[in-house]
Parts: structure tokens; C-alpha cells; sequence
């Protein structure tokens, strides 16, 4: 059984950079053909895809946030990392980490999820 954990601060001040990590278990990050994913759900909108790091450690980013966003990976930890620069208020939301199986671009389904962590950016 697959279970992904996000961790970081759920407080961010505007134009700071926010990070999450994503502790994986009971499977490897760099098993074939898997995509390890963030996602947010900004309150009262929808699921927003925000990239992916690849098995191969390849990497794709939505295009709004790509100017913006990196998504590295440590697999001696199992573990990847989110994070988005010069944030503003708009980022608020819950962040997700999760397991893609299959991809178009930049936007994955996945079969696993994290419970979920709530980052609210103020100053």
C-alpha cells in the first residue's frame, strides 16, 4: 500500500517561496512508470495540477505556475519537493502530493493521494 505524507509550513508571508515535501512509503519514487505530483485546491475553486517529477527524474510544470515553481526530488529519502517562489495571497489553498499513473502534459491521474496541507499566505 502506497502512502504519501506532505509536510512544511502551513504559514507563508507574501513574496517568500513556498515549500512542501512529500514523504512516500510502501514504494519507491523511482519505480517505472510512475509521476509524483502536486496538486492545490484553492478554497471554494477546484483541483488545480501544479507538476510532476517523473521516475526518470524528468520534469513538466503547468504553464501558469512554471515561472515560478520547481519540483525536485531526493529518492535516498523517497521523497519530493515542491516549491513556488514570490508567492501572493492567490496561492492559498490545500496542497496535495499524489501518485500518477498515466499523464497528458503536465496533467496526471492518480491513484494515491496525501491527506492534504493547508498553506495560507499573510502577511
Amino acid at each position: 500500500q502506497v502512502q504519501l505524507q506532505e509536510s512544511g509550513p502551513g504559514l507563508v508571508k507574501p513574496s517568500q517561496t513556498l515549500s512542501l515535501t512529500c514523504t512516500v512509503s510502501g514504494g519507491s519514487i523511482t519505480t517505472n512508470y510512475y509521476y509524483w505530483t502536486w496538486i492545490r485546491q484553492p478554497p471554494g475553486k477546484g483541483l488545480e495540477s501544479i507538476g510532476y517529477v517523473a521516475w526518470s527524474g524528468s520534469t513538466d510544470y503547468s504553464p501558469l505556475l512554471k515561472s515560478r515553481t520547481s519540483i525536485s526530488w531526493d529518492t535516498s529519502k523517497n521523497q519530493f519537493t515542491l516549491r513556488v517562489s514570490s508567492v501572493t495571497p492567490e496561492d492559498t489553498a490545500v496542497y496535495y502530493c499524489a501518485r500518477g499513473f498515466t499523464c497528458s502534459g503536465y496533467l496526471c491521474s492518480a491513484d494515491y493521494w496525501g491527506q492534504g496541507t493547508q498553506v495560507t499566505v499573510s502577511s
